[in-house]
């Protein structure tokens, strides 16, 4: 199936399925009769979607403000360009990171890895940081907190 041969139901089924899921015994069952098909046909079509990399998981998204997961720091590090691959996926290892990625630096800015670092407080994030820069010899690194937030939310497709 490509991008122009999704039909209605198929954007219906996407439509339904970025939005939160229903807290039910059966919520694909409640997805499926909005879609209007039964919730065999929903669940075989979003794991077609699974299948074919339209869509690339199920999962839940805790509110980690609300779990007491309160700081966020947003590492940056400065790494030698013949480093970063084995750099980044140590990053990756550690659990109170929930992303890593490469940038590429411009004048003024030489950090090209990021690590968003989740924890209770800055000090658990300065905590992790540290580990990480053990782990992996990286010592040149700053961490940025969010001082407020203005918008998060998941991306809307149809």
């Amino acid at each position: 199936m490509s991008k122009k041969a999704m039909t209605d139901i198929d954007k219906a089924i996407c439509t339904a399925i970025q939005d939160d899921i229903p807290l039910e015994p059966s919520p694909f069952e409640i997805l499926a009769k909005k879609v209007g098909i039964s919730e065999d046909e929903f669940i075989k079509k979003a794991n077609e979607f699974l299948d074919k990399g339209y869509i690339r998981r199920f999962g839940a998204a805790i509110r980690h403000r609300k779990a007491g997961i309160t700081a966020n720091g947003m590492g940056v590090w400065i790494v030698p360009d013949a480093d970063r691959e084995r750099a980044g996926k140590i990053m990756a290892t550690f659990k109170e990171v929930s992303h890593c990625y490469e940038r590429p630096i411009f004048e003024g800015w030489p950090y090209n890895l990021f690590t968003m670092i989740h924890g209770r407080t800055k000090e658990d994030c300065y905590e992790v940081a540290k580990k990480i820069s053990e782990a992996t010899g990286i010592k040149e690194y700053k961490l940025l907190f969010s001082s407020q937030e203005f918008k998060k939310e998941s991306m809307v497709y149809f």
